[in-house]
């Protein structure tokens, strides 16, 4: 009885082990895929902080320097992440504010830059 104690107790900790390594598995996995930029219009304007913008046919994913009132204003679907210095880390970083037409896409704060652009490609 000790034994299949012992036996059982090894099997739950195998089993944690195992989705435990998947987890990481598909989060890496994740991480490296890369990201299809066709159909996408990246533009990068050089100043202290550069002015990043990835446009795609719906709405455009912007950086700290756009404002979405200006977007609700012009009724354009925009997303704004901040802290990024690259079209990549534009990807990655989370979206902090979303303009009405954005939202109505399916666009929410909190989803990454690259879930946005999915919904604005």
């Amino acid at each position: 009885m000790g034994f299949a104690r012992l036996s059982e107790l090894e099997m739950k900790l195998s089993l944690k082990t195992m989705l435990l390594l998947l987890a990481f598995s598909i989060s890496t996995f994740a991480d490296d895929t890369p990201f299809n930029w066709s159909g996408l219009e990246r533009s990068k304007i050089s100043l202290e902080a550069p002015l990043l913008i990835v446009k795609g046919s719906l709405g455009f994913l912007g950086c700290g320097y756009i404002n979405t009132d200006t977007c609700n204003d012009t009724g354009e679907a925009c997303a704004i992440v901040s802290g990024v210095k690259t079209h990549d880390d534009m990807l990655k970083a989370s979206v902090k504010a979303v303009s009405k037409d954005a939202t109505e896409l399916g666009i929410t704060v909190g989803m990454t830059g690259a879930e946005a652009m999915e919904l604005l490609r």
